[in-house]
Protein backbone atom coordinates (compact mmCIF):
# COMPACT_ATOMS: atom_id res chain seq x y z
CA UNK A 1 0.00 0.00 0.00
CA UNK A 2 1.53 3.26 -1.34
CA UNK A 3 -1.49 5.29 1.03
CA UNK A 4 -2.32 6.63 -1.93
CA UNK A 5 -5.60 6.57 -4.35
CA UNK A 6 -3.78 4.57 -6.88
CA UNK A 7 -3.38 1.64 -4.22
CA UNK A 8 -6.92 0.84 -5.87
CA UNK A 9 -6.08 -1.00 -9.06
CA UNK A 10 -6.72 0.55 -12.63
CA UNK A 11 -5.93 4.33 -11.27
CA UNK A 12 -3.50 6.25 -12.32
CA UNK A 13 -2.38 10.41 -11.00
CA UNK A 14 -0.66 12.95 -12.89
CA UNK A 15 0.01 16.41 -11.90
CA UNK A 16 0.72 19.49 -14.50
CA UNK A 17 1.08 23.07 -13.31
CA UNK A 18 3.29 26.31 -14.35
CA UNK A 19 5.28 27.42 -10.93
CA UNK A 20 4.69 31.14 -12.31
CA UNK A 21 1.03 30.92 -12.79
CA UNK A 22 0.97 28.97 -9.40
CA UNK A 23 -1.65 27.35 -10.41
CA UNK A 24 -2.32 24.03 -11.90
CA UNK A 25 -4.45 20.86 -12.85
CA UNK A 26 -4.24 17.30 -11.72
CA UNK A 27 -5.84 14.11 -13.60
CA UNK A 28 -7.27 10.61 -12.41
CA UNK A 29 -7.42 8.72 -15.08
CA UNK A 30 -8.80 4.85 -15.21
CA UNK A 31 -7.68 2.09 -17.16
CA UNK A 32 -10.77 1.11 -18.45
CA UNK A 33 -14.25 2.93 -18.02
CA UNK A 34 -15.69 2.94 -14.66
CA UNK A 35 -18.80 3.81 -12.63
CA UNK A 36 -18.39 7.33 -11.48
CA UNK A 37 -21.09 9.63 -9.40
CA UNK A 38 -20.43 13.15 -7.56
CA UNK A 39 -21.97 14.32 -4.75
CA UNK A 40 -21.38 18.48 -4.81
CA UNK A 41 -22.12 20.48 -0.91
CA UNK A 42 -20.45 23.59 -1.36
CA UNK A 43 -22.28 26.93 -2.41
CA UNK A 44 -20.15 28.18 -5.11
CA UNK A 45 -18.86 24.82 -6.95
CA UNK A 46 -17.65 25.07 -10.65
CA UNK A 47 -18.13 21.98 -12.62
CA UNK A 48 -18.23 19.95 -15.72
CA UNK A 49 -20.46 17.22 -16.93
CA UNK A 50 -21.40 16.56 -13.19
CA UNK A 51 -25.47 16.34 -14.61
CA UNK A 52 -24.60 12.94 -16.94
CA UNK A 53 -23.10 11.61 -13.01
CA UNK A 54 -26.65 11.82 -11.92
CA UNK A 55 -27.64 7.96 -11.09
CA UNK A 56 -31.01 8.88 -12.98
CA UNK A 57 -29.10 9.89 -16.57
CA UNK A 58 -28.52 7.51 -18.99
CA UNK A 59 -24.59 6.71 -19.17
CA UNK A 60 -22.87 5.03 -16.49
CA UNK A 61 -19.21 5.38 -16.76
CA UNK A 62 -16.30 7.96 -16.83
CA UNK A 63 -12.63 7.74 -18.26
CA UNK A 64 -11.40 10.04 -16.22
CA UNK A 65 -12.07 13.23 -13.94
CA UNK A 66 -9.75 16.22 -13.62
CA UNK A 67 -9.31 18.42 -10.62
CA UNK A 68 -7.89 22.04 -11.59
CA UNK A 69 -6.97 25.43 -10.61
CA UNK A 70 -7.91 28.61 -12.59
CA UNK A 71 -11.36 29.09 -11.12
CA UNK A 72 -13.75 28.77 -14.54
CA UNK A 73 -11.19 29.17 -16.83
CA UNK A 74 -9.65 25.62 -15.26
CA UNK A 75 -13.00 24.36 -16.92
CA UNK A 76 -10.57 23.83 -20.17
CA UNK A 77 -8.54 21.00 -18.58
CA UNK A 78 -10.79 18.24 -19.26
CA UNK A 79 -10.73 18.79 -22.65
CA UNK A 80 -6.80 18.33 -22.75
CA UNK A 81 -7.64 14.83 -20.99
CA UNK A 82 -10.08 14.48 -23.85
CA UNK A 83 -7.65 14.79 -26.58
CA UNK A 84 -4.79 12.61 -25.24
CA UNK A 85 -7.90 9.87 -24.75
CA UNK A 86 -9.15 10.57 -28.16
CA UNK A 87 -5.88 9.91 -29.48
CA UNK A 88 -5.52 6.92 -27.85
CA UNK A 89 -8.78 5.45 -29.15
CA UNK A 90 -10.87 5.72 -25.67
CA UNK A 91 -14.34 7.46 -25.11
CA UNK A 92 -17.75 6.43 -25.20
CA UNK A 93 -18.50 4.89 -29.11
CA UNK A 94 -21.83 6.37 -31.04
CA UNK A 95 -21.08 4.86 -34.96
CA UNK A 96 -17.75 5.95 -35.90
CA UNK A 97 -17.36 9.13 -33.56
CA UNK A 98 -15.81 8.37 -30.03
CA UNK A 99 -16.29 10.49 -26.77
CA UNK A 100 -14.60 10.40 -24.07
CA UNK A 101 -16.71 11.24 -20.95
CA UNK A 102 -14.51 13.30 -18.38
CA UNK A 103 -16.11 14.87 -15.61
CA UNK A 104 -14.21 17.77 -13.59
CA UNK A 105 -14.02 20.41 -10.96
CA UNK A 106 -12.30 23.40 -10.38
CA UNK A 107 -11.12 25.39 -7.26
CA UNK A 108 -9.95 29.16 -6.90
CA UNK A 109 -6.79 30.05 -6.77
CA UNK A 110 -6.63 33.56 -8.96
CA UNK A 111 -5.89 35.97 -6.32
CA UNK A 112 -2.71 33.36 -4.82
CA UNK A 113 0.18 35.91 -6.20
CA UNK A 114 0.69 34.13 -9.06
CA UNK A 115 1.08 35.62 -12.68
CA UNK A 116 -1.90 34.97 -14.31
CA UNK A 117 -1.51 37.25 -17.12
CA UNK A 118 -1.54 34.47 -19.87
CA UNK A 119 -2.38 35.26 -23.43
CA UNK A 120 -5.84 34.79 -25.57
CA UNK A 121 -6.39 31.44 -23.89
CA UNK A 122 -5.54 29.88 -20.83
CA UNK A 123 -3.25 26.73 -20.20
CA UNK A 124 -5.12 24.74 -18.64
CA UNK A 125 -6.51 22.77 -21.40
CA UNK A 126 -2.35 21.83 -22.08
CA UNK A 127 -2.53 20.79 -18.23
CA UNK A 128 -4.63 17.97 -18.81
CA UNK A 129 -3.27 16.74 -21.42
CA UNK A 130 0.09 16.76 -19.73
CA UNK A 131 -1.32 15.67 -16.45
CA UNK A 132 -3.06 12.83 -18.41
CA UNK A 133 -0.17 12.10 -20.85
CA UNK A 134 2.05 11.53 -17.71
CA UNK A 135 -0.25 10.30 -15.00
CA UNK A 136 1.25 7.16 -12.96
CA UNK A 137 0.48 5.10 -9.91
CA UNK A 138 3.20 6.83 -7.93
CA UNK A 139 2.81 10.76 -7.67
CA UNK A 140 3.90 13.79 -5.40
CA UNK A 141 1.65 15.60 -2.93
CA UNK A 142 1.41 19.12 -1.45
CA UNK A 143 1.90 21.67 -3.75
CA UNK A 144 1.56 19.96 -7.10
CA UNK A 145 -0.95 19.84 -9.95
CA UNK A 146 -4.38 21.35 -8.80
CA UNK A 147 -2.58 22.09 -5.44
CA UNK A 148 0.19 24.46 -5.79
CA UNK A 149 -1.78 27.27 -5.54
CA UNK A 150 -4.18 26.28 -2.73
CA UNK A 151 -4.88 27.47 0.24
CA UNK A 152 -6.23 27.73 3.10
CA UNK A 153 -7.34 30.61 5.82
CA UNK A 154 -4.02 29.99 8.06
CA UNK A 155 -1.79 27.65 5.27
CA UNK A 156 -0.69 26.76 2.54
CA UNK A 157 -2.96 23.93 0.80
CA UNK A 158 -2.78 21.48 -1.86
CA UNK A 159 -3.02 17.43 -2.97
CA UNK A 160 -3.34 15.00 -0.49
CA UNK A 161 -3.98 12.07 -0.62
CA UNK A 162 -4.88 8.04 1.57
CA UNK A 163 -5.80 4.60 1.57
CA UNK A 164 -7.40 1.91 3.27
CA UNK A 165 -8.86 -1.22 3.42
CA UNK A 166 -11.81 -2.24 4.70
CA UNK A 167 -11.88 -5.51 6.98
CA UNK A 168 -13.59 -7.65 4.08
CA UNK A 169 -10.63 -7.07 2.02
CA UNK A 170 -11.93 -3.86 -0.49
CA UNK A 171 -9.80 -1.35 -1.08
CA UNK A 172 -10.20 2.80 -0.65
CA UNK A 173 -8.62 5.81 -1.65
CA UNK A 174 -8.87 9.43 -1.49
CA UNK A 175 -7.52 12.43 -3.23
CA UNK A 176 -8.15 15.94 -2.04
CA UNK A 177 -6.95 19.33 -3.54
CA UNK A 178 -7.76 21.61 -0.28
CA UNK A 179 -8.09 25.32 -0.56
CA UNK A 180 -10.95 25.42 1.81
CA UNK A 181 -11.93 28.84 3.35
CA UNK A 182 -11.45 27.63 6.74
CA UNK A 183 -8.57 25.56 8.71
CA UNK A 184 -7.25 21.88 8.55
CA UNK A 185 -5.68 22.61 12.11
CA UNK A 186 -7.25 23.37 15.52
CA UNK A 187 -6.37 27.23 15.87
CA UNK A 188 -3.12 27.83 14.81
CA UNK A 189 -1.75 25.12 16.29
CA UNK A 190 -0.15 22.16 14.82
CA UNK A 191 -2.86 19.89 15.76
CA UNK A 192 -5.04 18.32 12.67
CA UNK A 193 -9.07 18.24 13.13
CA UNK A 194 -8.56 15.08 11.45
CA UNK A 195 -6.03 13.36 14.29
CA UNK A 196 -7.86 10.82 15.30
CA UNK A 197 -7.89 9.20 12.02
CA UNK A 198 -4.37 9.14 11.18
CA UNK A 199 -2.52 6.00 10.61
CA UNK A 200 1.52 6.19 11.35
CA UNK A 201 2.48 9.77 11.64
CA UNK A 202 1.03 10.29 7.72
CA UNK A 203 0.61 14.20 9.08
CA UNK A 204 2.67 14.87 11.70
CA UNK A 205 1.48 12.48 14.40
CA UNK A 206 0.85 15.34 17.51
CA UNK A 207 -2.87 13.87 18.42
CA UNK A 208 -5.61 15.83 19.14
CA UNK A 209 -4.62 19.07 22.09
CA UNK A 210 -5.47 18.34 25.49
CA UNK A 211 -8.48 20.95 25.76
CA UNK A 212 -10.31 23.85 22.85
CA UNK A 213 -10.65 27.14 23.45
CA UNK A 214 -13.41 29.60 22.58
CA UNK A 215 -11.19 31.10 20.05
CA UNK A 216 -10.45 27.52 18.63
CA UNK A 217 -14.14 26.83 17.79
CA UNK A 218 -14.65 30.39 16.50
CA UNK A 219 -15.08 30.96 12.61
CA UNK A 220 -12.35 31.57 10.91
CA UNK A 221 -12.67 32.42 7.16
CA UNK A 222 -10.27 33.31 3.93
CA UNK A 223 -10.81 35.82 1.74
CA UNK A 224 -14.43 36.58 0.10
CA UNK A 225 -17.17 34.21 -1.73
CA UNK A 226 -16.19 32.16 -4.66
CA UNK A 227 -11.89 32.54 -3.39
CA UNK A 228 -12.46 28.72 -2.09
CA UNK A 229 -13.23 25.58 -2.41
CA UNK A 230 -12.30 21.86 -1.61
CA UNK A 231 -12.33 19.50 -4.86
CA UNK A 232 -11.84 15.48 -4.00
CA UNK A 233 -12.39 12.06 -5.16
CA UNK A 234 -13.09 8.56 -3.53
CA UNK A 235 -12.39 5.59 -5.57
CA UNK A 236 -12.49 1.84 -4.61
CA UNK A 237 -12.45 -1.57 -6.28
CA UNK A 238 -15.62 -2.65 -5.06
CA UNK A 239 -18.73 -3.32 -7.36
CA UNK A 240 -21.34 -0.91 -7.27
CA UNK A 241 -24.47 0.57 -9.38
CA UNK A 242 -24.14 4.29 -9.85
CA UNK A 243 -26.99 4.88 -7.16
CA UNK A 244 -24.41 3.43 -4.69
CA UNK A 245 -21.34 5.37 -6.53
CA UNK A 246 -23.39 8.29 -5.39
CA UNK A 247 -24.09 7.36 -1.73
CA UNK A 248 -20.21 6.46 -1.33
CA UNK A 249 -19.32 10.47 -2.36
CA UNK A 250 -22.13 11.11 0.39
CA UNK A 251 -20.67 9.58 3.04
CA UNK A 252 -16.76 10.24 1.91
CA UNK A 253 -18.10 14.30 2.19
CA UNK A 254 -18.04 13.73 6.02
CA UNK A 255 -14.34 13.12 5.61
CA UNK A 256 -13.96 16.70 4.88
CA UNK A 257 -16.18 17.67 7.59
CA UNK A 258 -13.91 16.12 9.72
CA UNK A 259 -10.66 17.72 8.53
CA UNK A 260 -11.95 21.07 7.51
CA UNK A 261 -13.22 24.12 9.93
CA UNK A 262 -16.00 25.14 8.80
CA UNK A 263 -16.61 23.12 5.37
CA UNK A 264 -19.73 23.04 2.93
CA UNK A 265 -20.09 27.13 3.63
CA UNK A 266 -21.71 29.40 0.90
CA UNK A 267 -17.88 30.66 0.36
CA UNK A 268 -17.10 26.82 -0.77
CA UNK A 269 -17.69 24.69 -3.80
CA UNK A 270 -16.98 21.52 -2.54
CA UNK A 271 -17.64 18.70 -4.94
CA UNK A 272 -16.29 15.04 -4.53
CA UNK A 273 -16.72 12.66 -7.04
CA UNK A 274 -16.36 8.91 -6.72
CA UNK A 275 -15.55 6.00 -9.08
CA UNK A 276 -15.84 1.94 -8.86
CA UNK A 277 -14.02 -0.13 -10.95
CA UNK A 278 -15.97 -2.88 -10.35
CA UNK A 279 -13.43 -5.99 -9.12
CA UNK A 280 -14.41 -6.86 -6.02
CA UNK A 281 -17.97 -7.65 -4.66
CA UNK A 282 -19.50 -6.21 -1.53
CA UNK A 283 -20.50 -8.73 1.04
CA UNK A 284 -23.91 -6.91 1.73
CA UNK A 285 -25.48 -4.43 -0.69
CA UNK A 286 -26.38 -2.45 2.81
CA UNK A 287 -24.34 -2.99 5.37
CA UNK A 288 -21.31 -3.38 3.24
CA UNK A 289 -21.56 0.09 1.79
CA UNK A 290 -22.10 1.34 5.19
CA UNK A 291 -18.55 0.14 6.35
CA UNK A 292 -16.97 1.03 2.84
CA UNK A 293 -18.82 4.87 3.35
CA UNK A 294 -17.54 4.66 6.63
CA UNK A 295 -13.67 3.64 5.67
CA UNK A 296 -13.72 5.77 3.11
CA UNK A 297 -14.61 8.86 5.22
CA UNK A 298 -11.62 8.45 7.04
CA UNK A 299 -9.75 8.26 4.20
CA UNK A 300 -11.33 11.57 2.69
CA UNK A 301 -9.93 13.53 6.20
CA UNK A 302 -6.88 11.61 6.06
CA UNK A 303 -6.13 12.79 2.77
CA UNK A 304 -7.38 16.68 3.34
CA UNK A 305 -5.08 16.72 6.23
CA UNK A 306 -1.71 15.69 3.91
CA UNK A 307 -2.43 18.22 1.41
CA UNK A 308 -1.94 20.14 4.19
CA UNK A 309 0.96 19.08 6.02
CA UNK A 310 3.14 17.95 2.60
CA UNK A 311 2.41 21.64 1.45
CA UNK A 312 4.99 24.25 0.71
CA UNK A 313 4.46 27.89 0.83
CA UNK A 314 4.44 29.78 -2.52
CA UNK A 315 7.50 32.32 -3.67
CA UNK A 316 5.74 35.74 -3.50
CA UNK A 317 5.37 38.46 -0.97
CA UNK A 318 2.80 37.69 1.85
CA UNK A 319 2.04 34.63 0.60
CA UNK A 320 0.34 32.07 3.07
CA UNK A 321 3.10 30.03 5.17
CA UNK A 322 3.26 25.95 5.03
CA UNK A 323 2.42 24.12 8.06
CA UNK A 324 6.23 22.85 7.98
CA UNK A 325 7.46 26.43 8.07
CA UNK A 326 5.87 26.65 11.34
CA UNK A 327 6.07 22.81 12.83
CA UNK A 328 8.92 21.43 10.87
Amino acid sequence: MRNLITDVAGLRVGHAHDEKLASGSTVILFDRPVTAAVDVRGGGPGTRETALLDPAQTLEHADAIVLSGGSAFGLDAPSGTQAFLREKGRGFRIGSAIVPIVPGAIMFDLLNGGDKNWDRYPPYREFGYEATRTASVDFALGSVGAGLGATTVNFKGGVGSASAKTPGGITVGAIVVINAVGTAVVGDGPHFWAAPFEKNGEFGGRGMPSQFSPSDLAIRAKGGPQENTTIAMIATDAKLSKAQCNRLAVMAQDGLARAIYPVHSPLDGDVVFSAATGDKELDDPYYGLAELGMVAANAMARAAARGVYEAKALPFPGAVPAWRDQFG
